[in-house]
């Protein structure tokens, strides 16, 4: 035995079947897909605003000071406690140098 079921529809309301698609896309646009954009433009900005004499943490958690930029292949030379290491430019995900400036706040 099969039960058939027919979904009905008022005719010409397409709109209103189609707006919780386009609800949830906006949703979707505006916490995940947006913010994402906006952190990866920061972080582009971030980068090419790297100086020599900066003192900065790699995503692997070495603290260094930039001794040399080399542009030709987009690399950092950072002096750290073990010596002298080289690191792509993308691997530099925090400056101290402004930190470490910054007056400490009151609480």
């Amino acid at each position: 035995m099969y039960t058939v079921i027919f979904l009905q529809t008022d005719g010409g309301s397409t709109l209103s079947t189609m707006l919780p698609f386009l609800l949830m896309f906006v949703v979707i646009y505006l916490f995940m897909i947006r913010p994402q954009m906006k952190r990866q433009k920061n972080e582009k900005k971030f980068q090419s605003s790297i100086a020599k004499g900066n003192k900065v943490i790699t995503t692997s958690g070495i603290h260094g000071k930039i001794l040399d930029i080399v542009d030709s292949d987009n690399t950092v030379i950072i002096e750290t406690g073990a010596g002298k290491i080289k690191f792509e430019r993308s691997a530099i995900s925090m400056e101290l140098s402004k930190k470490l400036q910054a007056p400490k706040e009151k609480k």
